[in-house]
């Protein structure tokens, strides 16, 4: 299912904060490593409806998705 775009924006302001809070990174970084990411092209795809995942969700899955990336 794809989202709404504009619903999906939203949602995307509200996982870059809260996963800039979470890593204790500036709001550049994490919008950065955001746009970067898988989870935000599964997103955006609506692969597995993750846009209707809890924004605490995605978040700890954007900092999983990078923990594995530096360490792999």
């Amino acid at each position: 299912m794809i989202a709404n775009k504009l619903l999906l924006h939203h949602k995307y302001v509200r996982v870059i904060q809260l996963f800039a809070a979470q890593a204790g990174i500036p709001l550049r970084e994490a919008l950065d490593r955001f746009y970067l990411s898988e989870i935000h092209d599964e997103m955006e795809q609506g692969v597995s409806d993750m846009h209707c995942r809890s924004d605490g969700y995605l978040a700890e899955e954007l900092q999983l998705e990078m923990s594995q990336s530096k360490s792999g």
